[in-house]
């Protein structure tokens, strides 16, 4: 029990550090459920009963990559966090990659940096989620037949007031 006390505790630590969100873990769904060969993520409610996806691992995710994952574990994203410091962080990135593809390129859109601003490297990754399809989180398992398997049952739908 301390244990997982001590990991919320630091999961807190973390987001405060890398995203600047000052929250409280209330309860942890799926505590390192694996998302990749290499990755892992934490499922939880914050205090606040918003849930929250906090990825990390040895990979070079890009957020085209943390998208995927989202799509995979069964959840569907309200928000990709920024890095702290860095409101427009995708788009900064995804404007320079796009500047190097076209360097003579002015009056640049953001239907133009769509593309471009998925290959913005997040890791770790910290995904607001507005809900959970089918009431079912996948966890991946490469002997699972197409890589994913349940790993647990959770309803959630985030209901949106003014």
């Amino acid at each position: 029990m301390n244990d997982q006390m001590y990991d919320d505790f630091h999961l807190e630590k973390l987001v405060r550090a890398q995203f600047g969100i000052s929250l409280e873990v209330d309860t942890v769904i799926a505590r390192n459920m694996p998302v990749s060969r290499t990755d892992v993520a934490t499922l939880f409610l914050s205090n606040k009963k918003q849930l929250y996806l906090y990825i990390q691992g040895h990979s070079k995710l890009l957020l085209d990559d943390v998208k995927k994952i989202v799509a995979r574990v069964g959840l569907k994203a309200e928000l990709y966090v920024p890095p702290k410091g860095r409101p427009q962080y995708f788009e900064e990135i995804g404007a320079e990659k796009f500047r190097v593809v076209f360097p003579g390129r002015s009056n640049i859109t953001n239907q133009d940096l769509a593309f471009y601003k998925t290959l913005a490297p997040y890791n770790p990754a910290l995904v607001m989620i507005s809900e959970v399809k089918n009431g079912e989180i996948y966890q991946y398992d490469a002997d699972a037949r197409g890589g994913w398997r349940p790993h647990s049952k959770f309803a959630y739908r985030r209901i949106k007031t003014s």
